[in-house]
C-alpha cells in the first residue's frame, strides 16, 4: 500500500481534495470527501474478496481515492468528472510508481464508474461502479426528499 499512501500525500491529490472539499462546504446532498473515498474503497475491497480477489487491493484503493478527483472541474466548467478526473489522475498516478499498464486499468475505472453497462465489463471499473453506489448511506439522508437519485437509485438498505 506504498504507492496509495503516496497519492495520499501528494501535493496535486490534496489541492483537489481541497478544491472540492471547498466546493461542497454548503452541499446537503453526498459529499465526495476523504470518508466517501475510503468507504467506496473499503466496499470496493469486501466486494472484491467475495468474488475470489482478482484485484489487488493497491489498484482498488488508488482507484477509489482518484475516482472523485474531478469533481471541483465538473463544479466550476460542467465537465463531466469522470472524464476530467482521468487527466487528473494520470499524472498523479505515475508520480506514486504506478505501472503503465495499472494506470491505464485505474483510468478505465475512473472514467466508467458512473456508466453500470460499460464498469460491469472490467473487473475493476465493476467493482469501483458498485462500490460507489453502495457506499452512499440514502436510508439516513436528510436531504433525500430532493435528492436528484431517483427512488430505484437510492440505497435504502445497508448491505456493506
Amino acid at each position: 500500500m506504498e504507492r496509495v499512501n503516496r497519492i495520499l500525500s501528494n501535493a496535486l491529490y490534496q489541492e483537489y481534495q481541497k478544491e472540492i472539499d471547498d466546493r461542497e462546504k454548503d452541499r446537503i446532498y453526498c459529499r465526495h470527501n476523504i470518508a466517501h473515498l475510503m468507504d467506496v474503497a473499503r466496499i470496493a475491497e469486501i466486494l472484491n474478496c467475495e468474488n475470489g480477489s482478482l484485484v489487488s487491493k493497491e489498484l482498488i484503493y488508488a482507484t477509489a481515492l482518484l475516482h472523485d478527483c474531478g469533481r471541483h472541474i465538473q463544479y466550476d466548467k460542467n465537465i463531466p468528472h469522470e472524464i476530467v478526473g482521468a487527466e487528473l489522475a494520470e499524472p498523479i498516478l505515475r508520480d506514486c510508481g504506478f505501472e503503465e499498464e495499472e494506470i491505464l486499468h485505474i483510468l478505465q475505472a475512473i472514467r466508467l464508474h458512473r456508466t453500470e453497462q460499460e464498469a460491469l465489463k472490467y473487473p475493476l471499473a465493476g467493482l469501483i461502479y458498485r462500490a460507489d453506489k453502495k457506499s452512499r448511506l440514502c436510508m439516513c439522508c436528510n436531504a433525500s426528499d430532493t435528492c436528484h437519485k431517483k427512488e430505484e437509485g437510492r440505497n435504502l438498505f445497508l448491505t456493506y
